[in-house]
């Protein structure tokens, strides 16, 4: 008799990962495979870990997946001081994580900043902990626990923004910063949120439900708890597949037009590499925006700090221009026009 359903849904979709991993390690050229496909130490994959049952299904399956392909398998907690007792909340995942026999185990403290809200700030201090000990672990990945129902809440949120089709693109299978774009892996983008905590109950693994997720002082608690029940009332049980659907249909519509702007961009620009607002303007919209946000990016503001209102000021230097001034945008960059040249740059 095979194992439960639910707990062949999360190692089958953890095997389909770590197959990926051993497949990238293979491909890289020869000076930067590493041990991993050399010949040398097996290839190290962490499980990023709360201790709530989507990361505990997770951390369950790469224990289990991990060693039939000859691969390490770790995990990795995240204390973020945020409650009282995080710390031994944090050593108690550590032991449940070395019962699974994932070695190496750590927990790691991080402090939390006020940037961008609570969640934000949260999320970039828990990053910038997992990016630090899979460099000094030297793992070939992370993975992460996101579900399909998180998926449909991040579509959500970014149709909230109003950002285009890149925040209604959702979270990637695959993503990592600069030099490390492979490195997080969300193997459970494709699985519900409940298969995953039934996976957690028919192998007795404990779990722990973060009070952060019922707070409805955060705004993804409040649309977990308020907002997705009422669309699926309202729209039937099918919202949160439909919504994980339009994800993977606007990433992919996304990664067309940033790559038609990578090609567009050295087309609009003179022969001192300054950007033609002529050539700007005959770009359909999507294409020159997207051209206008790399411009900016590269002037040194923070990608995470542009939203679609800031580009949408500076293509108004293209397509209405009034005589109007400087446009001022977040890293102290700002936008002008001058005799036919759009001149962005760091005051």
């Amino acid at each position: 008799m095979g194992p439960h359903p639910a707990v062949a849904a999360i190692r089958l979709a953890v095997r389909r990962v770590l197959h990926d991993v051993l497949t990238d390690l293979t491909d890289r050229p020869a000076g930067r495979r590493g041990p991993a496909a050399t010949g040398g130490t097996p290839p190290l994959v962490l499980v990023a870990c709360s201790g709530g049952a989507d990361s505990m299904a997770l951390a369950s399956a790469l224990a289990f997946e991990a060693p039939k392909l000859g691969i390490r398998s770790g995990g990795i907690t995240v204390d973020h001081g945020l409650q009282a007792g995080s710390d031994l909340r944090a050593a108690e995942v550590v032991t449940r994580m070395t019962a699974l026999r994932l070695d190496p185990v750590e927990s790691v403290s991080v402090r939390v900043g006020r940037d961008g809200g609570p969640e934000a700030a949260a999320r970039d201090a828990r990053y910038a902990a997992l990016d630090a000990a899979a460099d000094r672990l030297g793992a070939a990945a992370v993975l992460l626990g996101h579900t399909r129902d998180d998926q449909a809440e991040t579509v959500l949120l970014g149709l909230a923004r109003g950002s285009g089709t890149r925040s209604l693109s959702g979270m990637a299978e695959v993503s990592g910063g600069p030099g490390r774009s492979h490195r997080y892996r969300r193997p459970f983008l494709q699985i519900d949120r409940q298969t995953a905590r039934k996976a957690c109950m028919v192998q007795s693994l404990p779990v722990w439900d973060d009070p952060h997720n019922i707070d409805p002082a955060y705004t993804r608690s409040r649309l977990r708890h308020e907002g997705l029940p009422a669309l699926e009332k309202a729209l039937g049980k099918g919202v949160v597949e439909a919504l994980a659907r339009t994800a993977q249909l606007s990433r992919d519509d996304a990664d067309a037009l940033d790559s038609w702007a990578a090609e567009a961009e050295t087309g609009v620009r003179d022969e001192d590499g300054r950007l033609e607002c002529a050539k700007l303007y005959a770009l359909p919209p999507a294409v020159r925006r997207r051209v206008l946000r790399r411009a900016v990016v590269a002037a040194g503001s923070p990608a995470g700090s542009l939203f679609a209102r800031h580009i949408e000021e500076v293509d108004r230097l293209i397509t209405g221009w009034r005589g109007q001034g400087a446009i001022n945008l977040p890293g102290r960059v700002e936008a002008q026009r001058q005799g036919g040249r759009l001149v962005i740059r760091q005051g």
